[in-house]
C-alpha cells in the first residue's frame, strides 16, 4: 500500500518544499495512511509537521483542541466536518496546510449513519479551503481505507498545484 501512495506523497512533498510550506494531517477512516504516505518521502521533516488519527471524540478533543462551540451542528463524514478538522490540525501544529479525512470504511454502517464507503476529505491552506466527498459503494474496509488515502493525497497534490504561489518574504 505505501508503495502505491509514495509517488503521490513525493509530488506533494516536492510542491510543499518548493513553496517552503508545511502540512499537518488528521487521518480518520484512513487510519494513518495519509500521514504514513507522506512520511515515505525522505526528509519529510522539511515539510511535514505531523498529525494523528482521529478515531474517537476523545482523540478529536486531544488532537484538535477545538472549543465546544466550534462543533455545534457538526456531523462526522461531511465536508464541513472535514474542513473543520483540516483547519484545526493545521492550526494545532502551526503548519501552513492541513489535510483531514473523515469517513466510513465499513464493513458496517458508521455509528452516526454515514453509508459505508463514504469519505469526506478537506485541504486548507493560505487562502484555500477545498473539500470533496468520495463514494466507493464498497463494504471492503481495507480497500476503502486505501482508496480514501489515495484520493486524499491526489486531492492534496491537485490543490497545491492550483493554489496561488506564496508571497516571497
Amino acid at each position: 500500500m505505501l508503495h502505491a501512495l509514495h509517488p503521490l506523497a513525493q509530488q506533494a512533498a516536492t510542491l510543499l518544499t518548493q513553496r517552503r510550506q508545511t502540512i499537518a494531517v488528521a487521518d480518520g477512516a484512513t487510519g494513518g495512511l495519509i500521514l504514513a504516505g507522506l512520511l515515505t518521502v525522505p526528509g519529510a521533516t522539511r515539510f511535514c509537521r505531523g498529525g494523528g488519527v482521529i478515531y474517537s471524540l476523545k482523540g478529536r478533543n486531544i488532537l484538535l483542541g477545538l472549543p465546544r462551540e466550534a462543533l455545534t451542528g457538526m456531523e462526522s463524514v461531511t465536508e464541513a466536518y472535514a474542513l473543520l478538522q483540516a483547519r484545526g490540525i493545521r492550526d494545532r501544529f502551526g503548519a501552513n496546510w492541513g489535510i483531514a479525512e473523515t469517513g466510513s470504511a465499513g464493513p458496517d454502517q458508521h455509528p452516526r449513519g454515514a453509508p459505508t464507503g463514504r469519505s469526506c476529505i478537506a485541504v486548507v491552506g493560505p487562502d484555500v479551503a477545498r473539500a470533496i466527498t468520495v463514494e466507493t459503494g464498497s463494504p471492503d474496509r481495507i480497500a476503502n481505507m486505501e482508496a480514501f488515502a489515495r484520493t486524499a493525497l491526489t486531492f492534496l497534490v491537485d490543490t497545491l498545484k492550483a493554489a496561488p504561489a506564496p508571497t516571497p518574504v
